[in-house]
């Protein structure tokens, strides 16, 4: 998913319906582009250029990984 989607714009949490920011891949060991929520912990997954926004596809992360995906987050 490119930084500049305006789709990025629109898309929201499905649980707390605020938005969303881009995780780009993090190294070979990453599976992938995610959609993180910090408000919640959560990260959404992205398959095939598809965001992943049922409540049940999302993964509550710890501390210290929220702290790891901060720095990576797409301004």
């Amino acid at each position: 998913m490119n930084p500049d989607d305006p789709l990025l714009q629109i898309l929201a949490c499905p649980l707390d319906k605020g938005p969303l920011h881009l995780l780009p891949p993090d190294g070979p060991a990453d599976p992938g582009e995610a959609l993180y929520n910090p408000r919640l912990r959560r990260r959404y997954p992205i398959i095939d250029g598809i965001p992943q926004l049922l409540p049940s596809s999302g993964e509550q992360v710890g501390d210290d990984e929220h702290e790891a995906l901060l720095k990576r987050m797409v301004p």
